[in-house]
């Protein structure tokens, strides 16, 4: 019962884009396709610290923190932090091939065309939504709309570990 009632705060809190510390657990297995043909599972990650983000070219706060996606990536990148932003199953290939060639995005792109992948995560159904995930492929955190991104960074740093 005392789990039941952790968890229902932990995705009530989630709901309202606040992060709760939960025993960490493994990511998911899924497969992932990119909009460059390449394709990939969650234990191919394994090693690098990997930001999965869901995302979609309709949504108002995703687009909002893409640039912000970038340049973590950017920062993060040479250490060995990787990003794969996943188009949910209702957006159109083409859109996001558009979109991702418009803004330059230089993380693996993938589009989940059949709700899989966000099946797998949970079942999400809001975008953004975000799992960070550690070297060793358990979640370190996740986030329910845009992250806060000193947070994000700080745990970011903490799973790299010194430079």
């Amino acid at each position: 019962m005392r789990k039941m009632i952790i968890a229902a705060v932990a995705l009530a809190a989630m709901a309202a884009g606040i992060y709760v510390g939960l025993p960490a657990q493994s990511a998911p297995e899924a497969r992932f396709a990119t909009l460059s043909g390449q394709s990939f599972s969650t234990s191919d990650l394994r090693g690098k610290v990997v930001l999965v983000n869901f995302w979609a070219t309709w949504c108002v706060d995703c687009v909002r923190e893409m640039p912000k996606m970038v340049e973590t990536y950017r920062k993060y990148a040479p250490r060995g932090y990787d990003m794969v932003a996943v188009a949910v199953q209702s957006d159109h290939p083409n859109q996001v091939a558009d979109f991702t060639q418009r803004r330059a995005l230089p993380f693996k792109v993938a589009v989940d065309t059949t709700g899989e992948v966000a099946r797998r995560f949970g079942d999400v159904r809001l975008t953004p939504t975000s799992y960070l995930i550690g070297r060793d492929g358990r979640i370190i955190q996740s986030f329910v709309g845009e992250p806060d991104w000193a947070q994000l960074h700080a745990a970011i740093e903490r799973a790299l570990g010194p430079s």
